[in-house]
C-alpha cells in the first residue's frame, strides 16, 4: 500500500494541525474527572462553597476549551478526509484510463467500479475516523491509566490489568475479522456485476421473459453476501460485549476495594468517583479502538484491492523516446503477425498475418465468427501490442511511435456502438470537439445519418438517453461512423458497423464512403460478403490465418471459403 505515502505527504500538515486539537480535547476530558473529585473532597464534603464555585468555574472553562477543539478538529478533519477521498477516487480512475484493454480485461468492469467507489469510500471514511475518534481513544486510555495513577497507585493496578485483557481481545478480533471483510468486497463485487449486466441488457431480459432467472441470479449474488457479512459480524459480534464485560469487573473490582479503603480512611469519596469516571473513560476508548479495528480490516481490505490497481501495469510497453509524425499518409503495414491474448501461453487468436495496405485503398476483412478481424484491427491502434511480428503505419513500427499521435489519425466504429447521454451534436463532435456545425452535418451526411437526425423536432440538439436508447440500432450506428468521419482521420477502421443498416442504406454509406477516403485507409469488416464485395481488396481470415487476399473476382477464383461464404450469403439474402 506504498500508494497512499503519496496523499500522506500532502496532507500531514493538516492532519498534524488535527492531532494538536485532538489532544487538547483529550487534555480536557482526562482533567473533567479530577476536577469533580477535588469539588467533591475539597468543597462539598467540608462545605467550602467558594471552593465549589471556583473549581466549577475552571471545569467550565475546561470544558468549553474541549469543545471548541472538538468544533475545529471536525471541520479540519471533514475537510481532510472529503478531500483526500475525492483525490484518490481522481487517482484511480486516472489509472483505470491508462490500462490497455489486456489490463481492463484482467479486471471485471462491476470490480473496477466498487473499487472505484465502495473501497473508496472505505479507506476515506477510516481516514476521517482516524483524524476524530480513533487517535483520541488511545489518548483517553492512556491519559485515564496515568491520572488514576497519580491519583491512587495502588488503585490503580485494577486498570493496568484489565487492558491487556482488552488488547489480546481486540488482537482476535483483528485476525479473525479480516479475512471476512475481503470476502465481503468480493460478493459486493459479483452483486454489482450482476446488476450491471441485467440494467445492461433489460430489454433482452423482458423481451425473452427471463424475470424469474434473473431475480435467481441476483438473490444467489445478494445471498451469498448476506451469509458472508452474517459470518462477519457473527464473530465480531463477540467482542463487544466481552471488551465491556471485562471492563465492568474491572468497575466492580475498584467500588469494592475503593469502598473497603474509604471505610478503613484510606481513601476519599471523590477519587472512586474519579476512578470509577476514568474506567468508563476507559471502557469508552476501549471499546472506540474495537470499533477502529474493525474499520481498519475493512479499509486494510478495501486500500489492497486498491492497491492492486494502482500497482496493475500498463502492458503496452511505452518507450521514453518516441517518434511524432511531421505528415501522415497512413499506410499500415503487417509483418508476420502473430497474437495471443494470453502472451505467448496460449494458442495464438492471429497467426502469421502479412499484408499492406496503401492510402486510399479500402480492405474488406471477412471470415467467420471468431476468426481474429476484430483482434487484427484492435493491434493497429494499439488496444493490444502483438505477440510476435510488427505492425507499421508510415513505414514505423507503431511501438516507436508516440500513441497519443497514433491514435490521433486514426478514427474506429466499433461493433457495438456506444453513444453517451448528452445531444446528437455533442456525440457527433467527441470525434473532433473544434469541428464545425458544417463539418459535422457532412459527415452525418456520409453516414446517411443528416435526414432522420432532422427529422426529430430538436434536431443535432436532440438530448439522447444513456447508451442512446431512444434510438434504433441503426440510428446509432450511423451517428457513429459520423463521430468517426468528423474527426478526418488517416485511417477509418469499420468494425462489422452497418450491421444493423438496411442493405440500401449500407450501399449508400459504402458510395459516399470511397468519395471520402479518396485518401484515407478504409478498412470494412464485416459479416455480410456484400458489404466488403466492393472492397480494394478482401482479406479472408479462418481460425485465425489468412486464407486469402484479393479482389472479390480473384477470391471467388482461388479461394473456397471465400467461395463458400458467398454462395451461402447470396443463397440466404435472394441478391
Amino acid at each position: 500500500m506504498d500508494y497512499l505515502n503519496k496523499y500522506v505527504k500532502i496532507y500531514w500538515k493538516k492532519y498534524a494541525i488535527v492531532l494538536i486539537f485532538l489532544i487538547i480535547e483529550a487534555f480536557c476530558d482526562l482533567m473533567q474527572p479530577t476536577i469533580v473529585s477535588k469539588i467533591i473532597d475539597n468543597g462539598v464534603l467540608k462545605n467550602n462553597m467558594d471552593y465549589v464555585f471556583s473549581m466549577g468555574r475552571v471545569m467550565l472553562l475546561v470544558t468549553a476549551l474541549g469543545a471548541m477543539s472538538a468544533v475545529t478538529r471536525n471541520i479540519i478533519s471533514s475537510n481532510v478526509s472529503q478531500r483526500f477521498g475525492s483525490k484518490l477516487r481522481e487517482d484511480l480512475f486516472e489509472k483505470i484510463q491508462s490500462f490497455s484493454f489486456s489490463n481492463i480485461d484482467k479486471f471485471q468492469g462491476a470490480s473496477l467500479m466498487t473499487r472505484l467507489t465502495n473501497d473508496v469510500n472505505q479507506v476515506q471514511n477510516f481516514a476521517h475516523g482516524m483524524m476524530r475518534i480513533f487517535v483520541k481513544a488511545p489518548l483517553l486510555c492512556i491519559g485515564s491509566l496515568i491520572m488514576a495513577a497519580l491519583i491512587n497507585p495502588s488503585m490503580s493496578l485494577i486498570l493496568l490489568a484489565v487492558v491487556p485483557i482488552i488488547v489480546v481481545l481486540i488482537f482476535i478480533n483483528m485476525r479473525v475479522g479480516y479475512p471476512y471483510f475481503v470476502k465481503i468486497q468480493k460478493s459486493l463485487d459479483r452483486v454489482n456485476a450482476v446488476m450491471r449486466e441485467y440494467l445492461a441488457g433489460i430489454r433482452v431480459v423482458k423481451a425473452f421473459n427471463r424475470f424469474d432467472y434473473e431475480i435467481n441470479r441476483f438473490e444467489g449474488a445478494n445471498n451469498d453476501l448476506a451469509q458472508i457479512s452474517i459470518k462477519g459480524t457473527r464473530i465480531l459480534s463477540i467482542f463487544n460485549p466481552l471488551i465491556t464485560l471485562t471492563v465492568n469487573i474491572g468497575i466492580i473490582l475498584l467500588l469494592w476495594f475503593g469502598g473497603v479503603r474509604v471505610n478503613s480512611g484510606n481513601m476519599q469519596v471523590g477519587q472512586i468517583i474519579a476512578f470509577t469516571n476514568y474506567m468508563t473513560q476507559i471502557l469508552f476508548s476501549l471499546i472506540m479502538l474495537s470499533h477502529v479495528f474493525t474499520m481498519f480490516i475493512r479499509a486494510k481490505a478495501s486500500a489492497e484491492r486498491i492497491g492492486e490497481v494502482f500497482a496493475e501495469e500498463n502492458n503496452i510497453n511505452m518507450k521514453e523516446e518516441t517518434i511524432s509524425f511531421k505528415e501522415t499518409y497512413g499506410e499500415i503495414d503487417f509483418e508476420n503477425v502473430s497474437f495471443s491474448y494470453d502472451g505467448s501461453k496460449s494458442e495464438p487468436v492471429l497467426k502469421n498475418i502479412t499484408f499492406t495496405c496503401d492510402p486510399g485503398e479500402t480492405l474488406g476483412i471477412i471470415g467467420s465468427t471468431g476468426a481474429g478481424k476484430s483482434t487484427l484491427v484492435n493491434l493497429i491502434p494499439r488496444f493490444y501490442d502483438t505477440t510476435y511480428g510488427v505492425v507499421k503505419v508510415d513505414g514505423v513500427d507503431i511501438k516507436d511511435l508516440n500513441l497519443k499521435d497514433l491514435r490521433e489519425i486514426i478514427g474506429i466504429v466499433p461493433q457495438k456502438s456506444t453513444l453517451f447521454t448528452g445531444t446528437i451534436m455533442e456525440n457527433i463532435k467527441w470525434g473532433n470537439e473544434f469541428a464545425t456545425i458544417k463539418e459535422v452535418e457532412e459527415a452525418a451526411a456520409i453516414s446517411q445519418a443528416h435526414e432522420f437526425i432532422c427529422s426529430f423536432p430538436e434536431g443535432y440538439n436532440t438530448v439522447l438517453g444513456q447508451g442512446g436508447v431512444n434510438l434504433s440500432g441503426g440510428q446509432k450506428q450511423r451517428i457513429s461512423i459520423a463521430r468517426a468521419l468528423v474527426k478526418k482521420p488517416k485511417i477509418l477502421i469499420l468494425d462489422d458497423s452497418t450491421s444493423a443498416v438496411d442493405v440500401a442504406t449500407e450501399g449508400k454509406i459504402r458510395e459516399d464512403l470511397k468519395r471520402y477516403s479518396s485518401n484515407t485507409i478504409c478498412i470494412l469488416i464485416a459479416q455480410r460478403i456484400t458489404s466488403v464485395m466492393g472492397a480494394d481488396r478482401i482479406i479472408v481470415l479462418d481460425n485465425g490465418s489468412m486464407v486469402g487476399m484479393g479482389t472479390h473476382e480473384e477470391l471467388m477464383n482461388d479461394c473456397d471459403i471465400y467461395k463458400e461464404i458467398f454462395r451461402s450469403q447470396i443463397g440466404k439474402e435472394g441478391v
